[in-house]
């Protein structure tokens, strides 16, 4: 794990995946000179910003938060939203078998 937050490493992986800071930044929501404060390790990346960059360059999330910095949080897994999701579509299929249902008895 890098202690700060390992610019050469991220500037490295943009460049593998043909991507510019700027490009990065607007991906993040951010201004160039948002992105340059985290170039400096002046600014702390969110577990979301994590999960987008990790998307962007191709790396695991883990990954991403281990050449960020030791203050970098490491995203949930996804089995975890996943999990919740098949949660939830398995209640909306319940709800909607009760609607039609309720439909029929009109």
């Amino acid at each position: 794990m890098a202690l700060f937050f390992d610019a050469e490493w991220f500037d490295a992986r943009l460049a593998a995946v043909g991507l510019s800071r700027a490009a990065l930044a607007a991906a993040l929501g951010l201004t160039t000179d948002d992105l340059a404060l985290l170039w400096k390790d002046q600014r702390e990346l969110s577990e979301q910003d994590v999960r987008v960059i990790a998307g962007l360059i191709g790396a695991g999330a883990e990954v991403v938060a281990a050449h960020a910095g030791v203050s970098t949080p490491v995203p949930k897994p996804p089995s975890d939203i996943e999990a919740r999701l098949a949660g939830l579509e398995s209640e909306l299929e319940a709800v909607k078998a009760q609607l039609a249902t309720m439909m029929k008895q009109r």
